[in-house]
């Protein structure tokens, strides 16, 4: 049988924790065809973990999407990093155009290492030109924020509210991971514009948790490009990082990811 494919645009992360690599491993562990247009690489300093990211120049990002769709077709679709303005706006005029049903887009704002937005000024971007085309869009607490216009998120009514807003700039379907700001849960907040769904696990109490966002972000994907339903998708998407978490480890003194494999048993 034919397998149904995703595709993700998102950045390399040579260190093979995040990005497309984790979306790639993602999809491959969720029985997708995965399928990938890069728009940045970032490599990171050993001494420091100091990152070095370099964009993709527009046509090289045009002709890689063109490779996919008409080229090839893709059931479902997410972003990840997008480093620029002009990258942002591209990639939502040429998703807006391949008229891809089922898109996530996980707003990603800050590498984890750093405390500060890669590219503060690209969210307004964001909301134009990617808000609006998307089936589901996955902020941390964070990125939710500065979709929302708000201040920190530090209760389960702040998440409320935060979703309210991004919601209303034509996403269909919020989702924010709260996994940092209770003392012992890690949520994850669905709102479809009519009634909020919250899905509750355990906190995890471990720092190696590089590529955790992709992951959750990849798995919704791979879920939708089956046919499989918002909530649902949402519900294997935790169980699927949660699972990685567990089995997580340490890259070197700086940074430890998530286990992929670990999931394999999940279906």
């Amino acid at each position: 049988m034919t397998p149904k494919k995703a595709l993700t645009i998102a950045g390399s992360d040579c260190s093979g924790g995040a990005g497309i690599q984790a979306d790639l491993k993602t999809f491959q562990e969720r029985d997708v065809y995965g399928m990938s247009v890069l728009t940045v690489m970032v490599a990171m300093k050993p001494e420091t973990w100091d990152h070095v990211v370099v964009p993709v120049n527009s046509e090289m990002i045009a002709e890689q999407f063109a490779t996919i769709i008409p080229g090839i077709g893709a059931d479902a679709a997410k972003t990840g990093m997008l480093p620029t303005v002009d990258i942002i706006t591209q990639v939502g005029r040429l998703l807006a155009t391949a008229g891809i049903k089922r898109l996530v887009i996980d707003p990603v704002m800050v590498c984890k290492g750093t405390s500060q937005p890669l590219f503060p000024e690209n969210t307004e971007a964001m909301l134009k030109h990617l808000l609006p085309l998307a089936t589901v869009v996955t902020p941390n607490t964070f990125e939710a924020a500065q979709l929302a216009g708000m201040p920190e998120l530090k209760t389960q009514n702040d998440l409320e509210e935060a979703a309210r807003r991004i919601h209303g700039h034509g996403v269909a379907n919020v989702v924010i991971k709260a996994a940092r700001i209770f003392p012992d849960q890690a949520l994850n907040l669905l709102f479809d514009g009519k009634s909020f769904t919250w899905f509750d696990r355990p906190r995890l109490e471990t720092t190696w948790t590089h590529g955790a966002g992709c992951t959750f972000s990849a798995c919704i994907t791979a879920e939708l490009a089956k046919h499989g339903d918002v909530p649902s998708a949402v519900q294997t998407a935790g169980d699927f990082v949660h699972a990685a978490l567990v089995e997580s480890f340490p890259l070197n003194r700086h940074v430890g990811a998530v286990y992929h494999k670990a999931m394999a048993k999940l279906h």
